[in-house]
Formats: structure tokens, sequence, C-alpha cells
């Protein structure tokens, strides 16, 4: 995998940290939560992307990359 944008849909608004741990993204507040834009280098990448948004107590709705 290369670097590939990636949108993270997530349901609810998004707190003070979590705009912290996704400092180096673009976040978006839509109804009924918010959406979090940025690139991802790898699998790996991504599956941390997708554990810290867990441990937020985030829920990821939708994922999918920009650069189809």
């Amino acid at each position: 995998m290369t670097d590939r944008r990636y949108e993270f849909r997530v349901d609810g608004p998004l707190t003070d940290p979590a705009r912290e741990a996704f400092c180096d993204m673009d976040v978006e507040e839509v109804r009924p939560g918010a959406v979090l834009r940025g690139v991802v280098v790898d699998d790996a990448h991504l599956h941390g992307i997708l554990e810290q948004l867990r441990l937020l107590g985030l829920t990821v709705v939708e994922a999918h990359p920009l650069d189809r």
C-alpha cells in the first residue's frame, strides 16, 4: 500500500482529546458526527487509526479511500 487519502465518518462529535489525537487530519463536523480525512501510509497505519478511534469511544460509520 502506498500513501492514500482516507475518509473516516464517525458517529457523534469529536471531543478535544480526539481532535488532538488526530491533529494531522482534516476534521469536519457533520450531523450527527464528524468526518476525518488524512493520509494513511500503510495497512498498519490504517489499523492504528481504527484502533485509536475505538479507544476514544468513537463508532466508525464508514471508512474508505478517497482516491479509488
